[in-house]
């Protein structure tokens, strides 16, 4: 669905986007994750034909981008930053208006209304379409855009950040419409630098840092077992003390072993008259993952809770090292 070879954009004297191969494939939910500033916007701008590369080449559905995007975009979805729209008048007229200005599809304007409320339907805007949009608060603009983007039943759906602005309440709403539209046929190609958003919705990551791809592959692959077991007890200060100096974490009553099997510690536990609440193994957690590759400080991303197997909150990675200067990548996008 989307391949790019060498993309590289420079700004100037700044170097916004350096050598990324990208590999979106069929049915993905493909999460593009970097830091503010380190060049997600303007690859997303590029694969859209709104901002032309430096060199490298870019296929969006098979066709070469930008040469032949007035024949991809009919097929593409894209909900870019915070979408534009007529203050004075209503979701469904500014979507009226976008439908007629599009491409031609089948049916046209005969069903242009339908379209249009089923588009507010699914995003959940349905029953308020009269009022104007300079009365929508800012999660609402952002459900109306996604609506825009879903006019067209699209192949393909390009967002940037989409839930910016919603209460958590929409997050859920918005991941969840994402997940049935991938489940019905729809690619999703998800800009963010929200971890736990992408953590919870995308079966393949690429992470961007400084402009450049620095992992690619699918989130089952890289969030494997650590070899350590999370669980938590009432009895932690009783199990510490059994388990003899093998716990390397305790938060209140959960405890993190080292080197353990899980069946072999739940049994040790329950043998000397414990008692267990959870227990499973560790999984590398995505901040864990992303933070590892990109050497930034966590401050970069949106924070993350409760990433890791069995609802625990990972152990947060060693914010030592000094976060990269992001000014470069900022004044590209």
């Amino acid at each position: 669905m989307i391949v790019t070879t060498g993309l590289t954009k420079r700004f100037g004297q700044v170097l916004a986007v350096d050598h990324v191969d990208l590999h979106v494939r069929e049915g993905d939910r493909y999460g593009f994750l970097g830091p503010n500033g380190s060049g997600k916007t303007t690859v997303v701008r590029m694969l859209l034909g709104l901002v032309y590369p430096t060199s490298g080449t870019m296929e969006v559905l098979g066709a070469p981008v930008p040469q032949r995007v007035s024949a991809v975009l009919p097929q593409v979805g894209a909900l870019i930053e915070s979408p534009s729209a007529y203050g004075h008048l209503s979701g469904r007229a500014n979507l009226m208006l976008i439908d007629a200005s599009g491409p031609r599809v089948r049916g046209g304007r005969r069903n242009r209304r339908r379209r249009v409320g089923d588009a507010l339907d699914r995003v959940g805007l349905g029953a308020v379409d009269d009022r104007a949009v300079r009365k929508y608060s800012l999660g609402m603009r952002q459900r109306l855009g996604l609506a825009a983007a879903l006019l067209r039943s699209p192949r393909l759906l390009v967002l940037d950040e989409p839930t910016n602005g919603l209460d958590p309440q929409g997050i859920r709403e918005i991941r969840d419409l994402l997940g049935e539209l991938n489940a019905a046929g729809t690619t999703i190609f998800l800009s963010s630098h929200q971890l736990s958003e992408i953590e919870q919705l995308c079966t393949r990551v690429g992470v961007v840092d400084r402009g450049r791809l620095v992992l690619q592959d699918d989130l089952a692959v890289l969030s494997g077992p650590t070899g350590r077991v999370r669980l938590r007890t009432p009895d932690a200060g009783q199990a510490v003390a059994l388990l003899d100096g093998r716990v390397v974490h305790r938060d209140e009553d959960r405890l993190v072993v080292a080197d353990a099997d899980v069946a072999l510690v739940n049994a040790e536990l329950v043998a000397a008259g414990l008692r267990v609440s959870e227990i499973g193994p560790e999984r590398r957690s995505l901040e864990d993952l992303v933070l590892s590759v990109t050497g930034s400080g966590s401050d970069r991303f949106g924070r993350t809770t409760a990433l890791a197997a069995g609802g625990f909150s990972a152990v947060v990675a060693d914010g030592s090292a000094a976060p990269r200067d992001a000014e470069a990548g900022r004044s590209s996008q």
